[in-house]
């Protein structure tokens, strides 16, 4: 039976411009593996990552407004290791009720997008 099989990829957007910014945040402080575009999107600048069998892409969008109720969330190994890490990069990790028996925390990107973290199931 024909069916949605899974998540290729979720897009974030960021300002025009910050280019530079955005990969070294989601690059440099979260460590995503940053994954060529193709050739024919390279025109308009941004950047795509991979995790696991997801893509996260990252483009720029005129007239930007931060998103905060839509999100990717992240699978986090090592939760309490990881957000210790994220807190000494200078990121504001804000614990959130769990969900499921799996905690969370919230953070931001440098451009107010809102990106959730959830522990890993055991």
């Amino acid at each position: 039976m024909p069916h949605i099989a899974g998540i290729d990829h979720v897009q974030v957007a960021i300002p025009p411009g910050a280019d530079d910014e955005a990969r070294a945040f989601y690059g440099g402080v979260l460590g995503l593996a940053e994954t060529p575009k193709p050739a024919p999107l390279n025109a308009s600048g941004g950047m795509w990552f991979v995790t696991g069998t997801t893509q996260l892409h990252i483009g720029a969008q005129a007239g930007f407004v931060p998103a905060k109720k839509a999100h990717p969330a992240f699978v986090v190994a090592d939760f309490d290791d990881y957000c210790a890490l994220l807190r000494e990069r200078g990121v504001l990790v804000r614990e959130e009720p769990p969900v499921a028996g799996r905690r969370r925390a919230g953070i931001e990107d440098p451009f107010g997008n809102r990106i959730e973290l959830i522990e890993a199931a055991c």
